[in-house]
């Protein structure tokens, strides 16, 4: 039995003895019973949970869902019926225009050395074009910070291949802190080396595990500058090739890539919502994104975050709860490569005057949940929800932090709406993220369905208390 509770009962003990309760004493029922419910989401979703299976049908059936693939389209149609079989008050789509961006055949990176051709393991970067006809053969320039491409300058950089080859900090708790600070040479690292007159770029990729597995992502280049070739190493590769560069700086390596952007293709967010019972015109959202990379199958990112997002409904259902304002779940589309999705979104929402009273997006992997973090343009909304921690301790989740939600509720973060991201554990996240194998079987169901409960849990929070 839970602490709160036996106090409860104690005190129920202590009135029937004839002692007078405090005046105090009349709320306790009030909170056992928002304990039990809370309680009641995890034991649902632990006994009974449908977000693993879901997920199997998801990467398995549509893998690899970038953004204007038919793959994607045939998850949104997957999305529109799953939703419409759950017997909401309502499901839609939402046209969305998306980017269209193909790898074609498969990249080539080989490192040319003395002994002949060695294969380095490489993945084209999202945006990338491809490589001239015949491939594209350069020296290379090892650096460590885009500050250093700056300072080497046209005359060091032009006509080579730029290799970024600073790693994930180990050291930070967070891996996404660590993701964060060595994005940059994978985000615009390609468009500055292409400013100074670089013909390609190789990047060391996002990870902290030391494998032969390259990780992709996206990339930006200048307005007024060429579009280089971009492509990602893996770790076994990317020291292989710091191994050569050292013994000989004039190492050379050759790039084939095939890709090639397309116009803009058509796309479509999924909508399902369950009508608030007292305040049907204020929606709290809950959401993850429908795409992934076209290498990976998404099974973290972010089949995780649909089908905890689905199972959000699901438990509402189940339970029995009606929440007091609209509850809406979102499949966000092309959060991977340029977030048009969520533009569309909070676009149609500020046009329609929509009143979203709280956002809470999932898409840092089906992990086990540890908390929550918060941001709001109207002060500290996680030191306002610490309050609830002593109901989410019992189940792991335990820290609420300031933060922005996620990507796709940031533009409704910046309209004034206070969100949310799940924040799970993250040391095996960037082992597989933006990866073929980002695969259902690194997926635990119990840690699943334990953040589908999590985020449950905090909306009928919410929705019954306010933040």
């Amino acid at each position: 039995m839970r602490p709160l509770a036996l106090l409860c009962i104690l005190l129920g003990l202590g009135a029937a003895a004839g002692a007078q309760p405090a005046p105090a004493a009349s709320a306790a029922p009030s909170a056992v019973a928002t304990e039990e419910t809370v309680d009641r989401f995890f034991t649902e979703a632990l006994e009974h949970g449908q977000a693993y299976d879901q997920l199997r049908v998801l990467t398995t059936g549509y893998p690899g869902r970038l953004a204007g693939s038919k793959s994607l389209e045939g998850a949104v149609r997957w999305g529109q019926q799953v939703l419409g079989a759950m017997g909401l008050d309502r499901v839609y789509m939402q046209d969305v225009s998306v980017p269209h961006w193909e790898r074609g055949a498969p990249e080539s990176v080989q490192l040319l050395a003395a002994g002949g051709a060695q294969p380095l393991t490489a993945t084209a970067l999202g945006n990338s074009p491809s490589t001239p006809a015949g491939g594209l053969t350069a020296e290379v320039v090892e650096v460590h910070s885009l500050a250093e491409v700056e300072k080497l300058g046209r005359e060091a950089l032009a006509g080579k291949i730029v290799f970024n080859n600073r790693p994930m900090n180990a050291a930070l708790f967070r891996t996404m802190q660590a993701y964060g600070e060595a994005g940059d040479q994978r985000n615009r690292g390609p468009g500055v080396a292409a400013k100074f007159g670089a013909a390609g770029v190789l990047t060391r990729s996002l990870t902290l595990a030391h494998d032969d597995v390259p990780h992709t992502g996206t990339t930006t280049y200048l307005p007024g500058f060429p579009r280089i070739p971009a492509a990602a190493l893996s770790l076994v590769a990317a020291d292989r090739l710091s191994a050569a560069l050292t013994a000989d700086p004039h190492t050379r390596v050759s790039m084939q890539i095939h890709a090639r952007s397309l116009p803009d293709a058509p796309s479509h967010n999924v909508i399902g919502e369950i009508r608030g019972s007292e305040f049907p015109d204020q929606i709290i959202l809950v959401g993850g994104h429908l795409d992934s990379w076209d290498i990976a199958p998404g099974a973290h990112d972010d089949g995780a975050g649909i089908v905890q997002s689905i199972e959000v409904l699901r438990l509402f259902r189940t339970l029995g709860l009606k929440p007091r304002h609209t509850l809406r779940c979102v499949l966000f589309v092309n959060e991977e490569n340029g977030g048009a999705g969520a533009t569309r979104y909070a676009g149609l929402a500020q046009e329609a005057h929509e009143r979203h009273v709280f956002a809470v997006e999932t898409d840092n992997g089906g992990f086990a949940p540890t908390g929550f973090n918060l941001g709001s343009t109207q002060g500290n909304a996680h030191e306002r929800a610490e309050r609830w921690r002593t109901l989410f301790e019992p189940w792991g989740v335990w820290h609420f932090t300031k933060g922005s939600g996620g990507a796709d509720v940031a533009p409704l973060l910046l309209q004034g709406v206070t969100v949310a991201g799940l924040t799970p554990d993250s040391q095996r996240y960037f082992d597989y993220h933006h990866t073929a194998i980002d695969t259902i079987d690194k997926v635990n169901p119990r840690e699943l369905h334990l953040g589908a409960a999590a985020m449950a849990a905090l909306i009928w929070l919410v929705d019954q208390q306010g933040l």
